[in-house]
C-alpha cells in the first residue's frame, strides 16, 4: 500500500514538473521573438528602414509634415515608440519631416472646385478633403471655404480642405384645390407664393355656341378645374392653369 502511495506521489511530481517545463519553454518561445523598438526620429528614412528591418520588424511611412526642427527627409515621429517591445512582423508607422514650409497657401475661395483642385496639385500641394454644402443663391461647384486659409504659416501638412457648395433642392408644395374660387384673388395667391399664373380658358358650358367669340376671362370669374390638380407636388415658380366659367 505505501509502495502504491510512493508511486502516485512520484507520478504527480513528474506531471508538475513537465508541466512547468512546458510553460517556461513556451515563456521562452514567445519572448524570444520580441525585439525593442529603436529610436527612429531624427533618422534619414533609408538608416531608419535598414534599422526597423534588420530587426524583423516592417516600416509603414503614414505621412509626411512640414516641420522646422527637424530636416526634411528625415524621421519626425514614429508609433510604437523607442523601447517598446513587438513581437517580430511587427508595424512600425513613421512620418517624414518636409522641413519648413516653403510653399505659399494659394487662395481658391470664389473659385470652381476644379480650377482650385488644379491650382493647388500646381503649387505641389494636395486635396485633403471637399465637403460640400447647399448655399441658396450661390452657384454649385463653387469653393466657399478653404482650410488652411491663403498665405496661411506654420501649416503642419502641405493639403489643403476645401467647402464647395451645392446645389440647392427645389422647394416643394402641395397644390391646394382654387376651385370654385375667384380667378383675381388666386392670382394674387399665386404671384405672393413664387407661382406663375398659365393659360386661363372658359370653360365650354360657359362659352355657350360654338361660332360665338369666347368671352374674356375676368378676375371675377370662377375656377372650375386647375393644372396641376390639387394634391400634386410642385416646385415654387412652377406654372398653374386654370379653366373659369
Amino acid at each position: 500500500m505505501k509502495s502504491f502511495f510512493r508511486f502516485a506521489l512520484m507520478a504527480l511530481v513528474l506531471v508538475m514538473i513537465a508541466l512547468v517545463s512546458a510553460l517556461t519553454a513556451m515563456r521562452f518561445a514567445i519572448h524570444g521573438q520580441e525585439v525593442a523598438v529603436p529610436a527612429l526620429v531624427g533618422l534619414s528614412t533609408a538608416d531608419a528602414t535598414r534599422a526597423v528591418e534588420q530587426l524583423g520588424l516592417v516600416v509603414e511611412m503614414e505621412k509626411q509634415y512640414y516641420s522646422p526642427q527637424i530636416p526634411e527627409g528625415r524621421i519626425m515621429s514614429q508609433l510604437p515608440l523607442p523601447g517598446t517591445k513587438v513581437r517580430r512582423g511587427w508595424q512600425v508607422r513613421v512620418a517624414e519631416s518636409m522641413g519648413p514650409q516653403r510653399i505659399a497657401i494659394p487662395s481658391v475661395t470664389g473659385e470652381s472646385a476644379r480650377v482650385a483642385e488644379l491650382n493647388i496639385r500646381r503649387r505641389g500641394l494636395d486635396v485633403a478633403s471637399s465637403a460640400v454644402m447647399q448655399m441658396p443663391g450661390t452657384l454649385a461647384g463653387l469653393v466657399l471655404a478653404q482650410n488652411p486659409p491663403a498665405n496661411a504659416s506654420q501649416v503642419a501638412a502641405p493639403k489643403i480642405s476645401l467647402l464647395v457648395s451645392e446645389p440647392t433642392d427645389a422647394q416643394a408644395f402641395v397644390m391646394p384645390s382654387f376651385l370654385g374660387q375667384p380667378l383675381g384673388t388666386v392670382s394674387r395667391t399665386l404671384q405672393d407664393a413664387g407661382f406663375k399664373l398659365g393659360a386661363v380658358t372658359e370653360s365650354p358650358a360657359a362659352n355657350g355656341s360654338q361660332s360665338a367669340a369666347p368671352p374674356q376671362p375676368s378676375p371675377a370669374s370662377m375656377i372650375v378645374s386647375q393644372a396641376p390638380a390639387a394634391g400634386q407636388k410642385v416646385a415654387v415658380g412652377a406654372t398653374v392653369n386654370f379653366e373659369v366659367r
